[in-house]
């Protein structure tokens, strides 16, 4: 038996419930996993609430991202035996798979060898924060020397990824934050600049640390009225990546700017790296190098244990945190 979070309708963190169950025996291509950490992440806020990329099937669990031990495998699993420790890389629907339980059954496909350096609660956050950066900052992006890259929302788990990722690539970072308050922990991070939008003119601030030429590249999470600035703040056919909707309000384009600038908005998420076999294996590769070499370290902002987890989404939505949010068994 175990204890697995599910939820029966759309709601706030006060609709997940403990529930007992009975986990199966893993099918041919399947792992059956005893989990030691799960990592916490907006998507499963988002898919709690019903407004995430696909509808939710209820009753329905949920989670991306877990560490543990492998206690059971499918007839046709290779290169995974029991007594593994391993790793939950996103590439799923939630409606066929979750992490929020003591014992889970995940694909074979989505199960990595856990990183020999990083505690369970480390490796439960870093792949969702890594493969969605390196997804369109190195493979689509391929930013190197000489580029610029904006990022904002930078102090988030994915943010924060973003700056290694890109610094690790050799590229220069812009992190934007409202306010001053995170300046000092973004740089330490490896933030090259950091922009308090609520404070600076981003347009004019970017164009003096350009040389005003402008940033080739921003990973933008936000959308919403902010995303005319961005684009105003890129180079002549930079791209903005939009892997969010944080804002809640309308995101407009300013075509004509952006004819004139040949700039472009490019939708983004993680299912273009994980959900293709040749794909996922680099994105693990070069993320396994990045950790191997300390170019790519994980930044937890807080743990909660299981019993707390709905306390976890609960200070996830006052988006404050500086980090990931990690769930510890």
């Amino acid at each position: 038996m175990s204890r697995t979070i599910k939820f029966a309708k759309a709601g706030g963190p006060e609709v997940l419930e403990f529930v007992d169950t009975e986990v199966r025996a893993p099918g041919p291509n399947e792992v059956r996993i005893d989990v030691k950490a799960i990592g916490i992440n907006r998507a499963e806020s988002m898919w709690r609430l019903d407004d995430y990329i696909e509808p939710v099937k209820f009753p329905a669990g949920l989670g991306y991202e877990a560490a543990g031990i492998v206690n059971a495998v499918g007839s046709d699993v290779s290169g995974i035996a029991v007594g593994d420790e391993v790793n939950i890389i996103p590439s799923f629907s939630m409606n066929d798979y979750g992490t929020y339980g003591e014992v889970i059954i995940a694909p074979d496909y989505a199960v990595v060898k856990h990183p020999k350096s990083l505690s369970f609660a480390e490796a439960a956050s870093v792949w969702m924060m890594f493969v969605t950066a390196y997804g369109a900052l190195i493979e689509d992006a391929k930013v190197g020397k000489g580029d610029f890259v904006i990022i904002p929302a930078a102090s988030s788990s994915v943010g924060l990824a973003a700056i290694q990722i890109a610094n690790y690539a050799g590229a220069t970072t812009i992190a934007l934050t409202r306010t001053s308050a995170k300046r000092e922990h973004l740089l330490e991070a490896g933030a090259a600049h950091v922009i308090a939008t609520e404070e600076t003119d981003l347009v004019k601030e970017v164009a003096r640390i350009t040389d005003g030429k402008g940033a080739r590249v921003a990973f933008d999470p936000v959308g919403g009225p902010a995303l005319s600035k961005l684009l105003a703040a890129l180079s002549f056919n930079g791209t903005v990546y939009l892997y969010g909707l944080l804002s809640p309000e309308v995101t407009a384009l300013p075509v004509l700017d952006m004819i004139a600038k040949v700039t472009s908005v490019k939708a983004h998420n993680i299912w273009m790296t994980s959900g293709d076999a040749t794909r996922r294996k680099a994105a693990v590769d070069y993320v396994l190098k990045g950790l191997e070499s300390g170019a790519l370290k994980p930044i937890i902002d807080r743990q909660f244990t299981f019993d707390e987890i709905v306390d976890a989404h609960r200070y996830l939505e006052k988006n404050g945190q500086f980090g990931k949010i990690v769930v510890t068994l």
